[in-house]
């Protein structure tokens, strides 16, 4: 059994790290097989240590992804077993926690490795470490809202602690203790980032080692600042937080030089693909997603396919392409249809998958981070909230004219081959008729709810299967869409979970200290955010 407890995770590091190319993007060396370690270099280890879930990777969709928030998220369709369905795989519970310690033990280790180094050689290198802190707390983030508390403050030390055991057991943080450090310090970052200067030869350096940003301190900024606003609108509707996110959200919309957040695809934060003959690719995508056919994993679901039908959006036959049998209809599964209608659907060949040439078969498919049309999401949610509706409408219907152009993109990056030809691009025009359509305009919703809940499924069909965590995370907190599941009346879990639980091997190594949130670690209690 794989030892996972947060705590040992440290002594898996990647022992020294290097990235001894010219350009990280064009030619990225494996730093597991190099010798020497430094700032720079274990901070390109620090991020390339969780690439696999940033990148569309085959563990992440095919293990973690696949039977659990995909169903949840109702982004596929899928035909109903005997199995306990709602209740997630313990191996991608598992896949996704020792991700996330392995890249927290490296981070420890920049840590160790900066603290190793003169006063002088600190003042030229803290950048990195300011820098690397954005990323952190955006995958913690990711972790508290699956898991809720996590180990996290003193996690990932048994290196730094000489490899002592007894010292290093990890206590569970509480969330919101957590969600409240990581605000305070991203909020000191901003400011920090603005009066930070890199002198010219760090700045090559640093070009060269920044897989996400490649240098561009000002994407950092942009990087730091939507993250802000993603978890101060996570936060927004819990009692101990509303008043600072409306206080911290509106400072921040109110000033874009102090405050720089993404506003156009050319911003997006993302991580891209260049040469995939390189660690940097996509090719776990197509097993990701269309193993064995796709089944449970590219396979449409009903209530997006009626949606996008119904209302003629334009990313549906760039997401999806018809079944085989289907003449040219793009049809998806009923999760509440009888196993028996479900089965006879998906043996005729007429359910819908996901595109292949844009999706699982295009190794160049970006890791997405955080883009414009989220944030303008979250904008169009707050300026709702706030009772600014013309700012609202505006930051809504930017949104998904940059989802719509976010995929057009992505269509011509694509090396597909083998499969469909590639979907035509859509245009202004279909983006301005669909702006329109009964289902999504923001003139024709006669109130805020009304007005929520297309933002709500806006985000829905943006994130769709390539941002899952955030779309399981704002369906959990918006109850948007609306979903409707069978209840699995032959297993204890009967509905879709509202969190994934502590994987078997943390409970297990970690016992003392996961004694103190053992009550509330089940698959029914809900995050501190999830107030609805």
């Amino acid at each position: 059994m794989k030892k996972i407890s947060s705590f040992i995770l440290a002594g898996l590091l990647l022992g020294a790290v290097s990235c001894q190319e010219s350009d990280i993007a064009e030619n990225y060396t494996d730093p597991s097989k190099v010798a020497v370690t430094s700032v720079e270099k274990q901070f390109t280890g620090f991020l390339v240590s969780t690439k696999d879930y940033v990148l569309p990777g085959y563990t992440n969709y095919f293990v973690a992804l696949r039977t659990s928030i995909n169903h949840y998220n109702q982004v596929t369709g899928w035909v109903n077993d005997a199995s306990a369905q709602f209740v997630p795989g313990s191996s991608g519970t598992e896949a996704v926690w020792f991700n996330y310690y392995n890249m927290l033990a490296q981070y420890r280790e920049l840590q160790k490795v900066y603290a190793s180094k003169t006063t002088t050689e600190q003042a030229d290198r803290k950048f990195f470490m300011t820098v690397a802190r954005i990323f952190l707390y955006d995958q913690t983030e990711r972790m508290i809202d699956l898991f809720g508390p996590i180990p996290f403050t003193e996690a990932g030390f048994l290196s730094t602690n000489g490899g002592d055991y007894a010292a290093s057991y990890a206590k569970f943080d509480d969330p919101q203790t957590l969600y409240t450090t990581m605000l305070d310090d991203l909020k000191a970052i901003s400011t920090e980032l603005n009066a930070t200067t890199i002198n010219a030869g760090y700045q090559t350096s640093f070009k060269t080692q920044d897989i996400i940003n490649n240098g561009d301190l000002t994407a950092w900024k942009r990087y730091c600042n939507s993250l802000r606003l993603r978890m101060l609108n996570r936060v927004s509707a819990a009692s101990s937080f509303s008043s600072r996110a409306t206080t911290e959200m509106a400072e921040i919309l109110g000033n874009s030089t102090t405050y720089p957040i993404v506003e156009s695809n050319d911003q997006n934060i993302q991580l891209d693909v260049y040469d995939i003959n390189t660690d940097i690719n996509s090719k776990g995508f197509k097993d990701g997603i269309a193993s064995d056919g796709g089944w449970y994993g590219n396979t449409a679901g009903k209530k997006m396919m009626d949606f996008m039908n119904t209302n003629a959006d334009p990313r549906l036959p760039i997401l999806f392409e018809p079944g085989a049998n289907a003449a040219g209809a793009y049809i998806g599964i009923d999760p509440n249809a009888t196993q028996a209608v479900q089965s006879a659907l998906s043996n005729a060949g007429v359910v819908a998958i996901y595109n292949r040439y844009v999706t699982s078969h295009n190794q160049f498919f970006p890791g997405v981070i955080i883009n414009a049309a989220e944030v303008n999401l979250i904008k169009a949610e707050y300026y709702l909230r706030t009772s600014n509706d013309a700012s609202a409408k505006t930051a809504y219907e930017t949104a998904i004219s940059q989802s719509v152009k976010f995929y057009n993109s992505i269509i011509a990056i694509s090396n597909a081959t083998g499969v469909n030809a590639a979907p035509a691009a859509a245009t202004d025009a279909s983006i301005a008729a669909y702006i329109l359509k009964d289902g999504v305009s923001w003139d024709k919703a006669t109130s805020s709810a009304a007005k929520l809940t297309l933002i709500g499924t806006q985000k829905w069909l943006h994130y769709n299967l390539v941002q899952p965590y955030e779309n399981w995370a704002e369906t959990r907190r918006l109850d948007l869409p609306s979903f409707t599941f069978p209840l699995d009346n032959a297993n204890k879990q009967t509905v879709p979970p509202v969190r994934w639980t502590i994987p078997a091997n943390e409970i297990t190594y970690n016992a003392a200290n996961y004694a103190a949130v053992q009550g509330t670690d089940n698959l029914n209690t809900k995050l501190f955010w999830d107030v609805k």
